[in-house]
């Protein structure tokens, strides 16, 4: 595994983490942007572990 898929997981982790503490304080709409993020960070991980 190289260093930007570990990056690349890291930070989907990490916003996944601060997403479902921002879900469970300010709701769902003000914390997508969050969920969004991390969706993009680990479509990005597995399209280069596919490649």
């Amino acid at each position: 595994m190289k260093l930007i898929d570990i990056l690349l997981l890291s930070l989907a982790a990490f916003f996944i983490i601060i997403a479902i503490y921002e879900i469970m304080t300010v709701g769902i709409g003000q914390a997508y942007w969050l969920v969004m993020m991390a969706v993009m960070l680990f479509f990005i991980y597995t399209y280069r572990k596919k490649r």
